[in-house]
């Protein structure tokens, strides 16, 4: 039997899950514990379809809108860590159920930006990718017409606002951080006067995790990112790795989906996850390579996290003992 060549593997760090992605998981398991199945999600939790899978065999039930949910129902509804327009808590409260809103407190503290520039009268620009739920969220937090989409550099570079002087912008959170910064910087160009966010509105887990990659990819052969093709921050990854320069980036959802003909004679393997992806998934993909490959394992490390989010207050531990 012939030996298995060598391998390294290097771990980005971090990777996976993100602070928000475990809050909007644990809401979900925690409203199963509590009122028992069934629990309604409008939208998958989180763009992952592990664990939308593993929370359906617990009893949650994923729609896409309201009024999949049955009339009479008493059973929890959990938004997910997305975000959803105003107009879904208003709908759900005229029916009278009883929601928890599992939204990532950082696309949270988007919403309350835009809100705040509405207020104060100012133009808004929300630098995001359209039909993506966080942004779908976002544009729904004002009323139609209030907030303008820009997607690319080109629509930094073209778009026509009515007062130059009183603009104000915001971002989604799970962005690439580069294009981001040069639409801004397009925009404060055009625009000197333009308000943005105090501190910026990619999220830390968006950040670190693309810096990370930024470490890892030009000194590896080809990376996989262990993500969906639905993930804003996951695809994202992908993209920065074939910008550092790796040959070989691609996303994979679990081991099976690895087209091994792609990674024949590659001496060196990087592996990050997006943040709403297991570190069982990243594991699996391991155990995958090691069945071909005798693994060296490294970690390059680009920041430490302990961010933490709390639970909403209705499946918090000590709700049960108020």
């Amino acid at each position: 039997m012939s030996a298995k060549p060598d391998l390294k593997i290097v771990l980005c760090s971090p990777r996976g899950f993100c602070a928000g992605v475990v809050r909007a998981i644990d809401t979900v398991e925690r409203a199963l514990d509590k009122y028992g199945a069934p629990v309604y999600v409008r939208h998958e939790i989180v763009h992952n379809k592990y664990v939308v899978d593993g929370l359906k065999k617990k009893g949650a039930i994923f729609v896409e809108e309201l009024a999949e949910i049955p009339e009479s129902t008493t059973a929890p509804v959990v938004f997910s860590a997305h975000g959803v327009p105003k107009s879904v808590p208003a709908d759900a409260q005229s029916r009278n159920l009883f929601s928890l809103d599992a939204t990532c407190p950082l696309v949270t503290k988007v919403h309350r930006e835009a809100a705040i520039h509405f207020k104060r009268g100012r133009e808004i620009f929300l630098i995001g990718h359209s039909h993506h739920p966080e942004v779908v969220g976002t544009l729904g937090q004002l009323p139609p017409g209030a907030v303008t989409l820009i997607e690319t550099a080109e629509d930094a570079k073209t778009i026509t606002p009515k007062d130059p002087n009183n603009l104000a912008f915001v971002t989604q959170t799970t962005l690439s951080i580069d294009d981001t910064a040069e639409i801004v910087a397009l925009l404060k160009e055009r625009f000197p006067n333009i308000n943005g966010p105090h501190k910026e509105d990619i999220c830390y887990a968006t950040t670190n995790r693309q810096l990370a990659v930024k470490k890892v990819a030009p000194v590896v052969d080809a990376l996989i990112v262990v993500g969906a093709p639905n993930s804003s921050n996951s695809q994202r990854l992908r993209e920065v790795a074939e910008r550092e320069g790796c040959k070989i980036a691609v996303l994979a959802q679990r081991a099976t989906d690895i087209d091994w003909s792609k990674f024949g004679n590659i001496k060196s393997l990087g592996i990050t996850a997006g943040a709403s992806a297991p570190e069982v998934i990243v594991e699996e993909i391991m155990d995958a390579f090691a069945e071909r490959y005798t693994l060296h394992v490294e970690t390059v490390s680009a920041a430490e996290e302990n961010e933490f989010f709390p639970l909403p207050r209705q499946v918090r531990p000590e709700a049960a003992a108020e």
